[in-house]
């Protein structure tokens, strides 16, 4: 870019001089050069450049705008520049050899605009602005600091002082190329959008680029004409090879947007002609016409591309009716078109052909409760109902279809019953978040009565319901409460009690006997009375007086009730928005709501109870109603299941629910974790300890002065919750293992369970660990449960008493050896689990050497398959050997069984094991070289779906983690990506890349990667640990909101109430927006119409914000969409009063 001053002499005369070679430097200024530094001597630095504007006023404009732009800046402020700043750098325009016909037209148009500018200025005069809205956020905004375009640094090469022609001959070239290039294009004939869209380019440029004629040409740069040396920098020269291809592409016609389509629309028909069944193509046509319709201006132009769409596939579907693909995705392009009741409708003729998919009715689902205009928690109560009894037909059916007492079972089948466990537990979480904590809690204890401890009879479906309802209606004590013994053991020993009372009957009827005489009923004596009474007349004034008495008593509190109110200055009859007028109020009965809420979450329980609402009758209010879970309320979801795997599933997915700790049992892949994830409310235990781990590695930075992600929405909830919680799940754990025997996971569960219950309830510390009396307990009763020793030693080992959890290693190791065999199938879990504590334990203390040669003790009697030995000494290098070639032959059996898809806990453990003993006698190469070696082993499909591999890979990736100081980003950057690629939800594996990438990558490089993974495999998980890493770091307030934006505006996160609600919070607590914070409240209660706590965050965070009227209105719509509202606002007035 060329630059020109306009300096005058004192005498008024002006040089006539050049500048660089494009005009020659005349002899007056040969002094002027001579004198000035050595670095200065070139002419253009010294000589009077005031020729340049003669030279300029003559030379054609690059382009119509730039001219028009330079003149609408108006005389006034040119005369002013003049006279303030003599020293003024313009851009010139390239002189145009034998145009001047050109130019004279040029300088008339520019006239007539000057002119009618001028006089449209004189007669509409604008008012002066101060200050402008920022309405198309653009990055260099941030990045300058400013919204002016000429502050964006925007460059473009000059070659014209190199090649064999002149300069001047080359911009001649360039400047009739574009003037060539404008004769095609008619900008007055584009839309209008494109040729207002002129905020960082010329409105010319910028219509071109949006016009869908415009033809552009793919270049591809040579790699042999590229110099190595370049690869880090923008080159300000063009290479030689670069000019010559810049010429050849004159004679290239590009292609248009038009054709592109043409051409892909062409490729789409030719495939779908050809393979009518390849779903992936008929979903690749469908996802074109989006990307069509993004680039249409007009909303009826997308409307009809909206058409188009469906009609693909409609036609897909017609020629794949089995496709649940097609069909979710021909569903949701109708939601973008239909009204709601259409797309429900249409949803309803879909379940009703495809009632057995669980995909489907999750969908549907999905869309029934963020339908803000139709959510009512019964509707949605009612659809569950459906889905849970559908998918419960298809299930049956399956069963009759095969043989009943076949072992195992089907795998078809058990993956049907999985799925119906999972819609059984979306919908206690459902009922949970929209306040019905009695309801969830009751579901869960009656689907766990009804399928894990029914009794072994041959019943058919009803006759079991029948007999259910009995157990339900009567005193008997259900899962979780002091008491509960199973309802199989409970019918037994109810038809004991039976047989007992009818012995009984049976032996006083044999006792009684002879003549007693005649008695006299009470109902005759009544009867007596009455008549008697009635003859006389005396009854009927009695009556009388006593209706009399009756009514008075009635009317009396109902008085007395209205004289107190008008006493504390409240009127009953007044509207309910003149009840409250102070949002104090509110946010005192938002406290008592979420206080009655955390209380209120186990059903009533009362002697006597009966089976339905009309025979309670006046005696309940309507808090104890809502208490009580009668039979008619749960009789709708219960289901039987025969697979063990569906049982399991069921206990563990109910210990998770009410928040204990357990191991991981299921893939993080899984539809179980993708749902629970999604529809978090607040962070869980595990995922605030990896984001807790994210802002501690980030805060040893000298630039982290950010928040904690965790510490946007407060605790989870009160101690004394927490505290009947756990003494809940202990209770109901311990009746299951009576179930499930010698199950480590519900075994390590109820011990944990255990600690939390007694550390909540005792204030002060205690000597031993808080879980050893129920430890002892249960191993009083099995002591050949290997597994339980080896959980409540690594209790003990975290509860820092290592001397007695070697104790119980080493009572459990060398009683190995008389034990059955399938017991004895079960030592690499505790040798493993022994050499983890003595590594932990040297991480911690000053005994490395000591621990560590525990560690390498205990594993190499693993190795070796001798008889457990206590530890005494450092092992041998015999030993060591003797190890090393005994795990080499167990791996190659490990291997030959994962590749055929077999994968247990035992293995993956024996694995683990040979790794942590290759890192502990040799190096790192050695322990990498096995895992990865055994991961090569197992397909990619497979691994996604395994557990035991996904903690595998978990254990390899903190391996990597504790040696990254020695190792290269490169080594440590494949596991890590190819893990991300097999579990993209596991928030470790995401704790591990800000870990490992913190100090060896910039935040920059960090951002992109969050954004790449966000896109492809979008979840809370990613969203979470993105904002958790700009919050640590002090992020700028424009970035962390265009995170949570694009996260809510993906169509499977927008109904994330996590998400949401750590928006909200964000924007109260951090930026201090209240405003904004309103704005977001708002829209997040319209994606999530069924979550309380979402709505009672307006009382709580926004309390400073709404007014008592929005305040009463927002409780009144929750009583409209029948959210579970425990507490009224008159009794708040009461105690105020």
């Amino acid at each position: 870019m060329k630059m020109s001053k306009t300096p005058e002499n004192g005498d008024g005369e002006q040089n006539t001089t050049g500048l660089f070679p494009l005009f020659p430097t005349p002899a007056t200024s040969i002094s002027a050069i001579s004198s000035a530094p050595q670095w200065l001597c070139n002419a253009s630095f010294t000589t009077d450049l005031s020729v340049i504007d003669a030279a300029a006023s003559t030379a054609p404009s690059l382009s119509d705008v730039e001219a028009s732009e330079e003149d609408e800046e108006g005389d006034a402020g040119r005369s002013k520049r003049e006279t303030n700043q003599p020293r003024v750098y313009n851009l010139i325009e390239e002189e145009e050899e034998g145009s001047e016909s050109d130019d004279e037209r040029v300088k008339k148009k520019r006239d007539k605009k000057k002119k009618r500018k001028r006089d449209s200025d004189e007669y509409y005069t604008k008012p002066a602005k101060d200050y402008y809205l920022d309405t198309r956020p653009d990055p260099d905004n941030l990045a300058y600091g400013s919204i002016y375009r000429m502050n964006v640094p925007r460059y473009k090469l000059d070659n014209s002082h190199r090649g064999s022609e002149s300069g001047s001959m080359k911009l001649y070239l360039r400047n009739r190329r574009g003037s060539m290039l404008d004769a095609e294009i008619d900008v007055n004939s584009l839309d209008g959008k494109a040729k207002s869209d002129n905020r960082y380019w010329y409105a010319k440029n910028a219509a071109m680029e949006r016009n869908k004629n415009f033809r552009r040409i793919r270049l591809s740069a040579s790699r042999d004409a590229v110099d190595s040396s370049f690869d880090r920098f923008i080159p300000l020269e063009e290479g030689e090879a670069v000019q010559e291809s810049e010429e050849e592409d004159v004679s290239v016609v590009g292609t248009s947007w038009e054709d592109e389509v043409l051409n892909k629309t062409r490729e789409f028909n030719r495939q779908t002609r050809e393979r009518p069944h390849d779903e992936k193509a008929w979903l690749a046509f469908a996802d074109f016409q989006d990307k069509v319709s993004s680039m249409q201006s007009q909303k009826g132009v997308r409307l009809q591309t909206l058409e188009k769409k469906i009609s693909i596939l409609e036609k897909a579907f017609e020629l794949n009716p089995d496709s649940e693909e097609l069909l979710l995705a021909l569903l949701k392009a109708y939601r973008s078109r239909d009204s709601a009741d259409v797309l429900i409708s249409r949803w309803e003729k879909a379940l009703m052909q495809n009632s057995s998919s669980y995909k489907l009715w999750r969908e549907f689902l999905r869309v029934v409760q963020g339908e803000f205009s139709r959510f009512k928690v019964s509707e949605v109560r009612k659809m569950y109902s459906y889905a849970i009894q559908a998918l419960f037909s298809a299930c049956s059916k399956r069963h009759r279809q095969m043989d009943a007492t076949s072992e195992p079972l089907d795998s078809t089948l058990i993956q049907q019953e999985l799925v119906l466990v999972d819609m059984l537990v979306n919908l206690c979480r459902f009922e949970w978040q929209a306040g019905y904590r009695e309801l969830a809690t009751a579901l869960f204890q009656a689907e766990m009565e009804y399928s894990i401890f029914s009794p072994s009879l041959l019943l058919s479906e009803q006759s079991k319901l029948r007999l259910f309802e009995h157990f339900w209606s009567s005193n008997g004590a259900r899962v979780g409460e002091e008491g509960a013994f199973g309802w199989s053991l409970w019918l037994e020993k109810e038809e004991e009690q039976r047989q007992k009372m009818l012995n009984e009957e049976s032996s006083d009827d044999n006792d009684v006997g002879g003549w007693t005489g005649w008695t006299e009923q009470l109902s005759d004596r009544k009867e007596d009375s009455s008549i008697a009474s009635a003859y006389t007349g005396e009854g009927e004034g009695n009556q009388e007086g006593l209706d009399e008495e009756m009514e008075d008593e009635d009317s009396r509190p109902e008085d007395d009730t209205e004289a107190m109110l008008k006493l504390l200055g409240i009127d009953i009859n007044a509207a309910a928005s003149d009840e409250v007028k102070d949002t104090s109020t509110w946010f005192k009965w938002f406290e008592e709501e979420v206080s009655r809420d955390q209380n209120q979450w186990m059903p009533t329980r009362k002697a006597g109870e009966l089976s339905s609402v009309d025979e309670m009758g006046e005696r309940e209010d309507e808090e104890q109603l809502s208490s009580l879970v009668l039979y008619e309320d749960i009789n709708g979801y219960l289901f039987s299941l025969r697979s063990n795997e569906a049982r399991l599933s069921l206990v563990y997915q109910f210990v998770d629910f009410f928040g204990a700790n357990i191991s991981p049992w299921t893939s993080s892949n899984s539809l179980w974790w993708i749902e629970k994830i999604n529809s978090l409310e607040t962070l869980s235990d595990s995922m605030l300890e990896n984001l807790r781990n994210v802002h501690e590695c980030l805060s040893k930075s000298d630039s982290a002065n950010g928040f904690s992600l965790g510490s946007l929405l407060g605790s989870n909830s009160d101690i004394s919750m927490r505290t009947e919680m756990m003494k809940f799940l202990r209770n109901a754990i311990l009746l299951c293992l009576n179930v499930f025997p010698r199950n480590y996971i519900l075994e390590e569960a109820v011990l944990v369970a255990e600690e939390l219950f007694v550390t909540n309830m005792k204030t002060c510390e205690v000597a031993t660990t808080p879980c050893q009396a129920l430890a002892k307990r249960l191993l009083k009763s099995d002591r050949q449960d290997l597994l339980l020793c080896g959980v409540y030693a690594q209790r003990e080992a975290a509860s820092r008493n290592m001397k007695h959890a070697r104790r119980i290693f080493d009572m459990a190791l060398t009683s190995i050896c008389g034990l059955p065999k399938e017991l004895q199938d079960n030592s690499p879990l505790l040798y493993l689990w022994y050499a983890e504590s003595e590594v932990a334990n040297s991480s911690g203390s000053g005994l490395e050497t000591e621990s560590s040669s525990r560690a390498m003790h205990i594993l190499c009697y693993l190795g070796s398959g001798l008889a457990y030995v206590p530890y005494t000494s450092q092992p041998s290098s015999m030993q060591i050997l003797r190890a090393r070639q005994g795990f080499r032959e167990k791996l190659k059996k490990i291997q030959s069984i994962w590749s055929h898809g077999v994968t247990d806990d035992q293995s993956a453990a024996l694995v683990c094991s040979a790794a942590l003993f290759e890192e502990l006698t040799n190096d790192l190469s050695g322990t990498v070289e096995i895992l990865e070696h055994m991961f090569s082993s197992v397909l990619p499909g497979r691994r996604s779906q395994s557990h035991q591999l996904e903690i595998l890979f978990n254990y390899y990736v903190r391996m990597l983690q504790r040696h990254q100081d020695d190792l290269t980003l490169s080594k440590l950057w494949k596991p890590i990506s190819e893990g991300m690629q097999l579990y993209p939800f596991n928030p470790e594996l995401y704790r591990a890349l800000v870990d490992i990438c913190n100090h060896r990558m910039t935040s920059h490089k960090l951002r992109m990667m969050f954004d790449d993974y966000s896109r492809k495999t979008p979840s809370v998980v990613v969203w979470l640990f993105a904002l958790s890493y700009e919050l640590s770091r002090g992020g700028s307030l424009h970035r962390i909101r265009g995170l949570f934006e694009r996260a809510l505006a993906q169509d499977t996160l927008n109904s994330s109430v996590i998400l949401w609600r750590c928006y909200i919070a964000y924007e109260i607590d951090i930026a201090h927006n209240p405003s904004a914070a309103r704005r977001i409240y708002f829209r997040a209660i319209n994606a999530c119409p069924w979550s309380k706590k979402l709505w009672l965050d307006g009382f709580w965070k926004l309390s400073s914000v709404l007014s008592a009227k929005e305040m009463s209105d927002l409780q009144e719509v929750m009583r409209d969409k029948e959210l579970n509202i425990r507490t009224d606002i008159y009794e708040i007035l009461l105690l105020q009063g």
